[in-house]
């Protein structure tokens, strides 16, 4: 018995597919509705640490995952300038437990695939070009508009849709991703072979230089500068831009500058952060993921933590008899305490170097929060 037989996701990333999978894997008809046209298959990368690959293997995803992507262990740290020397060798806390990697970068485009090609195999439906635009939220249900058409009632609606989420803004919640002062300029390029796991180069022209490997032959690289308004910026000016502020930087940014003179993609986002308050849910409506929660990736929890709202939801309604008050006090007691615990300390790290603070405990924040996520959420 489950508290859900029919549901409705919003949105199609992690925290969506991960909830659609494991619904149906319990015989809940799903039906997922995302804005979008198609599956996009543009995108960088995605850094994954242990916990979230925890629950890929939960999914049933975890081989498909561990062959698109590159598996690593530990952290270096490199200084500017001539030869950029590795200055620190850093291991990583294993969240996930000894039965994972540390870390994984991969293809964001490729981990979209396999979330909703498993989807698919369980009986997921899925709306491509169907944005959630209202709501009729009763008792015992929520009926659903999709494209300003009912589309239909369901025990629940599960409000995936990302930072700018239609849902949040339909059950009146106002708490909205807000800019941290960051902003990160992206590109996915080919892998040197030297480059074997994440490396971080601070100082120099931009607060963090840097990169993390998504594949035998991808990698994905990133400068984090103080944002900017970069709307107006062309694809040359922005190929032109990412060049000029990696010059400082040796090592593997040799092969990136190569890469991005030869036409790789650039693209430039703000960081933003953000955690709802308690309750996330308004009767049979409950947002997660970034819809819920938004932070920089300093620590890379992002993704981790959108799959474990999925994961821990989906635990709860496929266990329990009923949607009730006792389900969702569990979800926040499971989920709250340790997304804030994330989101504050990412931006804390970025705060610090925004303030120019050289005598942070950097390693000890980052440490402290791994060793909180190995605990499973």
């Amino acid at each position: 018995m489950t508290a859900v037989h029919k549901v409705a996701v919003a949105g199609s990333g992690v925290a969506a597919m991960a909830a659609a999978i494991q619904l149906a894997k319990a015989g809940v008809e799903v039906d997922v509705f995302e804005v979008k046209s198609e599956l996009s298959a543009l995108g960088s990368g995605i850094s994954l640490q242990g916990n979230a690959l925890r629950v890929f293997d939960a999914l049933g995803v975890w081989e498909d995952v561990r062959a698109a992507g590159y598996p690593f262990e530990g952290l270096n740290l490199r200084a500017p300038g001539l030869g950029a020397p590795i200055v620190a060798e850093l291991p990583d806390v294993k969240t996930g437990g000894p039965d994972y990697p540390a870390g994984m970068g991969m293809p964001r485009p490729e981990l979209a695939r396999i979330l909703h090609e498993h989807a698919a195999k369980e009986g997921v439906r899925v709306h491509f070009g169907s944005g959630v635009t209202g709501l009729d939220s009763r008792v015992d249900g929520v009926e659903v508009f999709v494209n300003d058409e009912s589309a239909g009632t369901f025990d629940l609606l599960i409000g995936a849709d990302g930072l700018n989420s239609r849902v949040r803004t339909l059950i009146g919640i106002d708490t909205a991703p807000q800019p941290t002062g960051m902003g990160i300029w992206r590109s996915f390029v080919s892998r040197p072979d030297d480059v074997v796991r994440s490396e971080l180069y601070y100082g120099g022209p931009v607060y963090i230089a840097g990169y993390t490997p998504t594949g035998e032959d991808s990698m994905y690289a990133f400068l984090v500068e103080k944002a900017q308004d970069r709307s107006a910026v062309t694809d040359a000016q922005a190929v032109e831009i990412m060049q000029g502020e990696s010059m400082a930087y040796q090592g593997p940014w040799e092969s990136i500058r190569a890469d991005l003179s030869a036409g790789a993609h650039v693209n430039y986002t703000w960081f933003t952060s953000h955690i709802v308050p308690a309750p996330w849910n308004r009767g049979r409506v409950v947002i997660i993921g970034d819809a819920a929660h938004s932070c920089p990736p300093t620590i890379a929890q992002g993704a981790a933590q959108a799959l474990e709202d999925a994961f821990v939801l989906t635990e709860l309604l496929v266990s329990r008899d009923e949607v009730d008050q006792q389900l969702w006090d569990e979800f926040h007691a499971r989920r709250l305490p340790r997304a804030q615990a994330v989101v504050e300390a990412s931006v804390q790290l970025g705060q610090w170097q925004l303030d120019g603070v050289r005598d942070a405990d950097v390693p000890g924040l980052m440490f402290g929060i791994a060793h909180r996520m190995a605990e499973p959420a």
